[in-house]
């Protein structure tokens, strides 16, 4: 393992828990706000967690607060009854006060997790510096969300052992991944359960209430996609986001959908020089 990665989880993290409409949303706090900011708010995709970005959030902690938090039906935080992306995006929101994040903050989502950050956006309150989209199957009506597949995440599967359960891990879609990564992710994924050893998530956020959005126009803020090479959306999308006069478009060669498991020092050069240009 390089450095810069166990320097990273060297770098422990602060854990809250905040009630947001009758559950109980966990989130991970680094760094201290600062004039050079904006602050962060990092969003997972689905059926992923928080720790997904704790070998990034520290770097990008340098010179910001950046949180990372677990929507409801993943990771620490409660599942609910039902979920949908304004729920999702009223999660935030209530996170972006509690953790007192200034700045204007910025938010970065990550594939399912930019769809609620995209809901978010549109809304204007509260006020945010500008939205980071990485990779989100932001594509036109019609198109179904590649995420949710009930082949990959619709069963409630249970192993054994945690052992067993972490070396199951896979990223979906398929792709590589950095082996050191993509196992302390996979270690912070499961938990005990009846039985043996499962995931954390809750199946039922395939089940997810409302449409997706379809476009990036008319956010209330500035919006950068990163696109990994090999990601999710469609050439025609892709054409379609690189032509418009609101959206930034980053590409990153080589990466996947995940680019946080296989392209991270890239990912945080995408990232960064987004806030350094935000910044100036």
């Amino acid at each position: 393992m390089p450095d810069w990665f166990t320097d990273a989880l060297a770098d422990v993290a602060r854990v809250d828990t905040l009630p947001v409409v009758g559950a109980e949303i966990s989130y991970r706090t680094w760094g201290i706000s600062s004039p050079s900011g904006p602050d962060l708010l990092l969003v997972h995709g689905g059926a992923a967690n928080a720790h997904w970005w704790d070998h990034l959030a520290p770097t990008l902690a340098d010179r910001r607060r950046v949180v990372a938090v677990d929507l409801s039906g993943h990771g620490d935080s409660d599942h609910r009854a039902a979920y949908s992306l304004d729920g999702w995006a009223d999660e935030l929101a209530a996170v972006i006060t509690a953790a007192e994040l200034g700045g204007p903050p910025v938010v970065i989502g990550h594939s399912m997790g930019g769809l609620a950050t995209t809901v978010l956006a549109r809304r204007g309150t509260p006020a945010l510096t500008g939205v980071i989209i990485v990779d989100s199957p932001i594509e036109p009506a019609g198109t179904p969300r590649p995420e949710s597949d009930p082949a990959s995440f619709g069963h409630a599967r249970v192993y054994a052992t945690k052992e067993e359960a972490v070396t199951r891990f896979r990223p979906v879609p398929a792709q590589s991944s950095i082996d050191y990564i993509a196992r302390h992710i996979a270690e912070h994924s499961v938990r005990e359960v009846a039985g043996g050893w499962g995931w954390k998530f809750d199946p039922a956020f395939l089940n997810l209430a409302g449409d997706p959005p379809r476009t990036l126009d008319g956010l209330a803020c500035p919006v950068v996609m990163i696109l990994g090479e090999h990601g999710l959306l469609s050439p025609a999308a892709r054409v379609t986001f690189a032509a418009s006069d609101e959206v930034v478009v980053i590409e990153i060669p080589d990466a996947g959908h995940a680019m946080m498991l296989d392209e991270p020092v890239a990912l945080l050069d995408a990232i960064q020089s987004t806030l350094d240009r935000w910044h100036a």
